[in-house]
C-alpha cells in the first residue's frame, strides 16, 4: 500500500493506493462537506473489510478528476464510510490508466490520455503525519535532522473596551451600540434621478424558504423599528432576496436591477487610490474609524422616497435612508465625506458629534504605526501588499479554463505596480484569454504562474516621494523627510518629535 497527498476538485485530499481494493472510494464525510457531484449506482454493491464486515454501497462520484502533477487522472468514487483517508484507489482505478505499482520502492508509473508516463517516486508522496514525543524530537535535532518550529497565529483581535481610550470617553455618544434616530436632513441627501420617459417598475415578490421568510420577519422589524423603513403605498416596488453570507447568516438584499437601469448615473468622482496613498505620504501615525452602517445615516430625498420601495409577503414598504444595492449610492456617500471632513484631521470626532455621524467602537483603530488601507498597508516605510489579501493567490492551484484565468488575473493585477516587469510576467497567461488561441496549460504558463506567485510574496515596499514618483525600496528607508512637525492638540492623542498623524474613514455595511 502506498499512501499520497494529491488534488481533487481544487481540495488536498490522503489517497491510500491499495492494489488489493477492487474499486475506488471516497470518505462520505468529504462529499457532503464539499459538495461533491453525487448519482445512484446502477446496482446496490455489498462492500466487505478483511474483518468480515460489510456495507452497502449505492452512491458513486463519477468521473472525478484527481490532480497528480499538473495531470488530471479521472476516477469512480463510491460513496463509503472511514475516516483514516480520504480517498482509496483500486484495481479498477489502477487498470483504468495501465498503472505500475512498485511496493519495494513506493514507486507508481501513471500513463495519461497522452501516454506520457508520470512517476511518483516515494519522495513525492506526502504520508501521514507521525506524532512524535518532545524527548524523541530533541534527539533526532541532536543527529543533525532538520527541525521547523510552527505556531498558531490568533487573528481575532481581543475586545476593545471604551475605558481604554481617552478620546473615546470623552466622545461617547459617538460611538453607540445601535443607530439612535433617523439621521438629520443634511447638506446632501440620496436622490434617483430617472430617465426620461422611464414607467412605473413594480414586480412580483420571490418565492421565499420557510427559514427565510422567518428572517425576513426578524430583518423587517429591525429596519421599522430603528425608523430606517415604513409602510408603503407606493406604485413602485422591487422583490427581496435573501444572501447567505461566510458566518452562515443570511443577509436581506433589495433587487433594484430593473430601477437601476433607468437611473441616470452620478459622475461626482470617487478618489483614485494613487491620490489617496499621496494623502498619508507624510503620515507616520495612523487611525482608523469605520461608520456604523453608513449608508443608513443619510436621507433619501422626499420626493424620491417611493421609488424605494420594496414588496414581500409581509406587506409594502419603503427606505427613509439610502438603502444598500442602489446606483450612485457610493458616489454620494463619497460627497457628503468629502464635504464634511475635508477641512479636519485630528479634529475629526468633533465634527462626527457635531453632524451627528455614528461610528462603530469595535472597528475604531488609534494611534497605528501601520494602517490596512485598500488591500495594502500603509506605514512611515511606505505601502506594502496586504499579506491577508494575496493569501488567495498563492492558494490558487494550475488554472484549467478561461473562467479559472480571468478570475486569477484580476487580483495580481491590482498589485501590478509591486512587482517589476508585471506586464512580461504574464504574457503567457493574458494569452490564454486571446478568443484565437486554444487554451493549453503550457510550462511557460506554469513558469508564470510560480514566478508571480514568488513576487508577490517577497517584502517589497513603495515610497511615495515628494514629486508624486513611486520609488521601490527593500530595506528600511531613511524617513528624516517623511514627517512634518506637528502636536496634538486633543488629550490622549501621542505626540513624537516628527509625527503627521491622519485618519482614515470608511462607511461600514455592517451593524
Amino acid at each position: 500500500m502506498i499512501i499520497g497527498t494529491f488534488t481533487l476538485y481544487d481540495t488536498s485530499v490522503i489517497a491510500l493506493i491499495d492494489p488489493g481494493s477492487t474499486h475506488s472510494y471516497i470518505c462520505m464525510n468529504l462529499v457532503h462537506n464539499k459538495t461533491f457531484p453525487v448519482e445512484s449506482t446502477e446496482f446496490v454493491i455489498r462492500v466487505s473489510n478483511p474483518l468480515g464486515k460489510s456495507v452497502l454501497v449505492d452512491k458513486v462520484c463519477k468521473n472525478c478528476l484527481l490532480l497528480i502533477r499538473d495531470i488530471y487522472f479521472p476516477a469512480d468514487l463510491m460513496l463509503l464510510p472511514f475516516n483514516e483517508f480520504d480517498i482509496i484507489l483500486g484495481m479498477n482505478w489502477l487498470t483504468l490508466h495501465d498503472d505500475i505499482v512498485n511496493c519495494k520502492r513506493k514507486v507508481i508509473d501513471l500513463s495519461s490520455k497522452n501516454d506520457e508516463i508520470i512517476r511518483i517516486e516515494s519522495s513525492d508522496l506526502n504520508g501521514l503525519p507521525a506524532v512524535i514525543s518532545a524527548m524523541k524530537a530533541r534527539k533526532y535535532v541532536k543527529k543533525g535532522c532538520e527541525a521547523y518550529l510552527a505556531y498558531v497565529l490568533d487573528s481575532k483581535v481581543n475586545d476593545k473596551k471604551v475605558e481604554s481610550v481617552p478620546v473615546v470617553c470623552e466622545f461617547f455618544d459617538v460611538f453607540p451600540e445601535e443607530l439612535p434616530i433617523l439621521p438629520p436632513i443634511r447638506e446632501v441627501e440620496f436622490g434617483i434621478e430617472l430617465v426620461p420617459g422611464t414607467t412605473l417598475i413594480s414586480i412580483a415578490p420571490y418565492r421565499m424558504a420557510l427559514t427565510e421568510l422567518k428572517e425576513l420577519k426578524s430583518q423587517l422589524q429591525e429596519l421599522t423599528g430603528r425608523g430606517f423603513a415604513r409602510l408603503s403605498l407606493s406604485p413602485w416596488g422591487a422583490p427581496v432576496l435573501f444572501v447567505k453570507k461566510k458566518d452562515g447568516t443570511m443577509r436581506m438584499c433589495i433587487d433594484y436591477r430593473q430601477l437601476i437601469k433607468v437611473t441616470i448615473k452620478n459622475k461626482y468622482p470617487l478618489p483614485r487610490i494613487d491620490d489617496l496613498f499621496d494623502q498619508l505620504k507624510v503620515a507616520t501615525v495612523f487611525s482608523k474609524i469605520d461608520l456604523r452602517l453608513g449608508y443608513y445615516q443619510l436621507r433619501v430625498m422626499d420626493s424620491d422616497i417611493p421609488k424605494t420601495a420594496f414588496r414581500m409577503r409581509y406587506g409594502h414598504y419603503e427606505f427613509l435612508v439610502m438603502p444598500f444595492g442602489l446606483t450612485n449610492a457610493p458616489t454620494i456617500f463619497m460627497d457628503l465625506m468629502n464635504r464634511i471632513f475635508r477641512p479636519y484631521l485630528d479634529q475629526i470626532v468633533v465634527t462626527l458629534r457635531d453632524k451627528q455621524l455614528y461610528t462603530k467602537f469595535s472597528k475604531f483603530e488609534f494611534c497605528l504605526q501601520e494602517v490596512g488601507f485598500l488591500g495594502h498597508i500603509v506605514s512611515a516605510s511606505g505601502i506594502r501588499i496586504d499579506p491577508s489579501k494575496i493569501s488567495a493567490i498563492m492558494d490558487w492551484k494550475p488554472l484549467r479554463n478561461v473562467s479559472k484565468a480571468h478570475s486569477f488575473l484580476v487580483l495580481p493585477s491590482y498589485y501590478r505596480r509591486f512587482v517589476k516587469g508585471f506586464s512580461m510576467i504574464m504574457t503567457p497567461l493574458t494569452k490564454l484569454l486571446q478568443n484565437d488561441v486554444k487554451f493549453e496549460w503550457s510550462k511557460k504558463c506554469q513558469n508564470s504562474f510560480n514566478q508571480l506567485k514568488a513576487l508577490l510574496t517577497e517584502a517589497l515596499v513603495l515610497y511615495l516621494g515628494e514629486h508624486r514618483r513611486a520609488k521601490r525600496i527593500r530595506n528600511k528607508p531613511k524617513t528624516e523627510k517623511m514627517g512634518r512637525r506637528g502636536k496634538s492638540t486633543r488629550p490622549g492623542l501621542p505626540h513624537t518629535g516628527s509625527t503627521h498623524a491622519h485618519a482614515i474613514l470608511a462607511g461600514s455595511n455592517t451593524a
